[in-house]
């Protein structure tokens, strides 16, 4: 996934990004505070993604899936 923000969020809530698969080597990055996590399966990721440009990078072994749940800005309009 390349960097970006998620322009539809809100800025006051919690994006989750749950990874699941099996035996990828996958690596979280949040661009903005030059960060780097390891997103193996089974990993938890509470981000503000609509604040922080994160991306993911390119893996070579296994496979991989995400369930992102976050909250639609609208919602508060």
């Amino acid at each position: 996934t390349l960097g970006h923000c998620d322009a539809g969020g809100a800025s006051s809530h919690y994006d989750l990004l749950a990874s699941f698969g099996i035996g990828h080597n996958a690596i979280f990055q949040i661009e903005d505070l030059e960060a780097e996590l390891d997103y193996f399966p089974r990993t938890l990721v509470s981000i503000l993604g609509k604040v922080l440009e994160h991306s993911v990078s390119l893996w070579k072994i296994g496979e991989r899936f995400v369930i992102a749940h976050f909250m639609k800005d609208k919602v508060h309009d």
